[in-house]
């Protein structure tokens, strides 16, 4: 996403427009993506750049019943008239639950504490002019799940084949684009999730509390590391966590030694054979 709380935050505390910062950090994912030997998709949907898509969403959500407007003008998925919210991935149950925005709650008046937030109002003082859109919802700007479901059904249609992302995911996120596509279309938002386990560092999940967050570059500062590290990517498995350390990465670098030494010794075999035969024929003519 190019528009959330932590970006405003850092624009904020770095004085720097919302534009100037995403495309600072979109710059930097790229060269990761090149650094990694990845295919770059066909599209990058920027969120910014579809608020007339996640409107249309939400009005269709409310033409259904299940969204509506707080008298202080943002608007709320309504949880509890989705048959079925929360059961696809995880096996939600609100009893054993604890809203962790109940003061929250109670100040936006949602109908119900677990409902979640598709479009959030403006507040002046505290959001920026440039993460705010004038309307038919009123001035506001769009929650985090909404964005991923408007983009999803313009670039994909209303149902998609594979949808990946990180096990932490799966709820409150994925539910909850589950919820939003298919109370809005009434179609099966994704025939397959897929989900990939955390990365561990030293056996400790890589976390910015933990003081452990490693970024590409900074932990593959060469190619051959980068290449390591893809191989020890694609070689375990994918729903496990990934155990990130510096055995891990040897290992992996010897083993891609390994098979570029076998891959050179095919190469100069066939190369062989090739000038073999090409001498045999010049010695036939």
């Amino acid at each position: 996403t190019d528009v959330d709380d932590k970006i405003i935050k850092k624009c904020d505390d770095t004085n720097t427009d919302a534009q100037t910062l995403t495309r600072k950090y979109e710059k930097a994912f790229m060269e990761d993506l090149d650094a990694l030997n990845i295919i770059r998709a066909n599209k990058y949907p920027r969120a910014t750049e579809h608020i007339d898509e996640m409107v249309e969403m939400i009005q269709m959500l409310e033409k259904n019943g299940l969204a509506y407007q707080t008298p202080e003008g943002s608007w709320y998925f309504a949880v509890n008239k989705q048959e079925g919210y929360g059961k696809q991935l995880v096996n939600l149950q609100f009893d054993d639950m604890e809203a962790t925005d109940r003061v929250s709650a109670e100040q936006e008046e949602k109908q119900y504490e677990f409902d979640f937030c598709l479009w959030k109002a403006y507040k002046p003082g505290i959001d920026r002019d440039d993460m705010t859109w004038d309307t038919p919802l009123g001035k506001g700007r769009p929650g985090w799940h909404l964005e991923c479901s408007a983009m999803a059904r313009k670039y994909l249609g209303d149902t998609i084949d594979v949808h990946c992302g990180g096990v932490d995911l799966t709820f409150p996120h994925h539910e909850n684009e589950i919820a939003q596509s298919e109370g809005a279309t009434g179609k099966t938002f994704c025939n397959c999730w897929i989900h990939n386990g955390f990365v561990n560092i030293n056996d400790e999940k890589m976390s910015k509390s933990l003081g452990n967050f490693l970024t590409l570059r900074g932990a593959c500062p060469k190619p051959d590391d980068v290449r390591a590290y893809r191989y020890l990517v694609v070689s375990s498995q994918y729903r496990n966590p990934l155990s990130f350390t510096d055995q891990a990465t040897s290992a992996a670098k010897s083993a891609l030694k390994r098979m570029d030494k076998t891959k050179q010794a095919i190469d100069d075999a066939l190369a062989k054979d090739e000038q073999e035969e090409s001498s045999s024929s010049s010695s036939s003519s």
